[in-house]
């Protein structure tokens, strides 16, 4: 049985990289106001982690924005999951974030040498 997960993660590296894909929301799509917060610490089953709004003109550019959002918040911030059980907490990572790495990884495997 799960209990509270624990969110960790080192806030002036995690306000940096909601920073910048804030940056590329507002670059890529016509939006007016950004809000992005994630929960921190335990967090009980079923509670809200992460809670991302965007206000646009138009309704296809506010919906492209918080995809976009929602997915490089978990593809590129540094938040670590720790799941916590009667018997014993396991460390989780996000599958995107592995999967970003692993491509940054293969990338400069291929492209090092010029």
């Amino acid at each position: 049985m799960s209990v509270p997960l624990k969110l960790v993660l080192y806030v002036p590296m995690a306000t940096r990289c909601l920073s910048s894909i804030c940056t590329s929301a507002r670059s890529n799509w016509d939006i007016h106001k950004i809000a992005v917060a994630h929960h921190l610490g335990p967090v009980p089953v079923g509670e809200t982690r992460v809670f991302i709004a965007v206000s646009s003109v138009h309704r296809a550019d506010g919906l492209d924005a918080c995809k976009f959002l929602i997915d490089e918040l978990k593809a590129t911030v540094p938040i670590w999951k720790k799941e916590v059980y009667t018997n014993g907490e396991i460390w989780k990572e996000n599958s995107e974030f592995l999967c970003v790495r692993f491509i940054i990884f293969i990338f400069y495997a291929l492209f090092r040498d010029g």
